[in-house]
């Protein structure tokens, strides 16, 4: 028996019952997600590579990550149930465990495959009806940023490449003068796209991978979710490839959400959206070409820095 084994048997008497089932599953691209069954019940487990939480800029860490999944649950947004969160005895590090969902989350198949073609008129309503419960959470102490701040730090970010890029350039200008007034900030996903989302037959099942949660300006989740790279070559259908901004702010204002939040901020959101993946993606680009991570999934993530260009462009444009 593996250490892993032995300790995810320990985790298991804490629900009742032994480990059957496990498995790694492939989702996740900064912790380890395992899939596991227990007494007939399926769960989900989360947590630090190998154990051993790492540090990151933005990452909230899984601890304030199960807590907030809480707090979304309880509010009534879709979020999956946190059932317990691992201790020192279980020898897994930092994590928690879910109740395993039912659903898919590869944009591909939600997009195009038959199984969901009674969802997708329905999933941007769906979604806006999700933000709006999301973003009345209260009383988790989450970092805050607002627009001007994040544009800033992704200025500084790009700076620190001492590349040019004409077209960055002249988006972080742009951005800069349609930075939109203040609105009261809330509880925000942070990253809430097609590859988080848990659909089913019937639409919106869950919102997963809650680590980049903050509080922010609520247009920021819509904005993100409307970026152009996470339309995947849907470009025709703005929020999320699947339906229409109107949509989304319908189901959004029905469930509560702030009126104010309008088709105009959440354009700018999602320009910035686009800056801020093109130079995500040129960071990754930089970590291939110093060695610091030599996959070629890196390289080729490094290079669709230049689709966020012609993005950028054509929104300056008003054509996307």
């Amino acid at each position: 028996m593996s250490d892993f084994t032995a300790a995810l048997d320990k985790l298991a008497a804490r629900l009742g019952g032994a480990a059957e089932n496990a498995r790694r599953l492939s989702g996740g691209a900064s912790q380890e997600t395992w899939s596991f069954d227990v007494a007939g019940e399926g769960y989900i487990l989360r947590r630090a590579p190998g154990g051993v939480a790492m540090a990151s800029a933005n990452a909230i860490g899984l601890a304030k990550e199960a807590e907030v999944i809480r707090a979304a649950h309880k509010a009534g947004a879709p979020a999956p149930d946190v059932v317990l969160e691992c201790e020192e005895g279980d020898s897994l590090g930092p994590g928690y465990v879910m109740r395993r969902l039912a659903g898919e989350t590869i944009a591909r198949k939600i997009l195009r495959d038959a199984a969901f073609a009674q969802a997708r008129p329905v999933l941007a309503r769906q979604c806006g009806e999700a933000l709006a419960r999301i973003h009345a959470i209260d009383g988790v102490d989450l970092p805050s940023v607002d627009a001007g701040e994040q544009l800033a730090r992704y200025e500084e970010l790009y700076r620190s490449f001492e590349t040019d890029r004409p077209i960055f350039e002249l988006a972080i200008q742009e951005l800069k003068k349609r930075i939109p007034p203040p609105v009261p900030l809330k509880t925000l996903h942070g990253d809430f796209r097609l590859g988080n989302l848990m659909i089913d037959a019937n639409g919106l099942v869950a919102a997963l991978d809650w680590e980049l949660a903050h509080i922010g300006d609520p247009a920021e989740d819509m904005g993100w979710i409307c970026t152009p790279s996470w339309r995947f070559s849907e470009f025709q259908n703005p929020v999320g490839g699947f339906g229409e901004v109107e949509d989304m702010l319908a189901g959004y204002r029905a469930a509560g959400g702030d009126p104010a939040i309008d088709e105009a901020r959440v354009r700018f959101w999602t320009m910035l959206g686009s800056l801020k993946w093109g130079i995500m993606c040129l960071t990754m680009y930089r970590a291939y070409e110093t060695g610091m991570d030599a996959s070629v999934e890196r390289a080729a993530i490094g290079r669709r820095a230049s689709e966020c260009e012609l993005d950028l462009v054509l929104m300056m444009q008003g054509k996307l």
